[in-house]
């Protein structure tokens, strides 16, 4: 369980983000974003060099009690004997060299997959997916790390790994997913569908003819619209409710 804070302000606030980490599990669940085995985290509202992420348990059925504090070393904070998820060195590694991020994702959504493993530039084909920037470029574990079990379960590889992020807002994994990065979790949920949403596109396009891409104009400009407060206000209701939390 997270730590405990002092103030009774504080512990509302802690308590709320706790509250909204757990609905956003629940959310990327039910989108067909986050499969069994993906996770979600959210950088500490108070004490940004800590951050919040389940134990290790399926998203779908994550609860308030399978919550856990820890360092952005990966160190958890407290004595809760429970297994942690082994690639949470993603999460801190991230949050350690990008000190705007304050939610990270990642995942498998199968229709990401075939793009890590190819020579196809990911690139938004479709203004809702604007959201994931640019390009999208795809991290090689096989470069640093040869031969692994293709998991980010090391602070080495997680810092590899946010090294091929850069200032991006998602990353594909060869052979294995992506990690998206956001603000807040509304806004790192909306980048990660649009992630799924373009993948899926560019392959029904790619089946019918040549895809043609947003410019980096429409890009920038759309992007930027989209992870404003009132969208990301009405995506985030959307989802809620899509999720089963409506009127709670």
């Amino acid at each position: 369980m997270p730590e405990d804070r002092t103030g009774p302000q504080d512990a509302r606030i802690v308590e709320a983000a706790v509250s909204q980490l757990v609905i956003a599990n629940r959310i990327l669940a039910r989108e067909d974003i986050i499969d069994d085995f993906g996770h979600v985290s959210l950088r500490h509202p108070l004490r940004p060099d800590r951050y919040f992420l389940s134990r290790s348990r399926s998203p779908e059925v994550v609860t308030r009690g399978d919550i856990m504090e820890f360092t952005l070393e990966g160190e958890l904070i407290g004595d809760d004997p429970r297994r942690p998820y082994s690639e949470r060195h993603i999460h801190g590694a991230i949050y350690k060299d990008r000190p705007e991020v304050n939610a990270v994702t990642h995942h498998h959504a199968r229709s990401v997959i075939p793009f890590t493993m190819l020579d196809i530039p990911m690139r938004p084909i479709f203004h809702m997916a604007a959201v994931i920037g640019n390009g999208v470029k795809i991290w090689e574990s096989q470069d640093e790390f040869g031969d692994t079990n293709m998991l980010v379960d090391s602070m080495e590889m997680g810092h590899s790994l946010a090294r091929t992020l850069g200032q991006d807002r998602a990353v594909l994994m060869r052979g294995h997913g992506a990690v998206c990065v956001g603000e807040s979790l509304p806004a790192v949920i909306m980048i990660s569908a649009g992630l799924r949403d373009n993948a899926e596109l560019m392959q029904q396009t790619l089946a019918l003819g040549k895809v043609t891409c947003l410019t980096p104009g429409e890009i920038e400009k759309t992007s930027a619209m989209l992870l404003g407060e009132m969208p990301l206000a009405r995506a985030w209701d959307y989802w809620v409710a899509r999720a089963g939390y409506a009127g709670l």
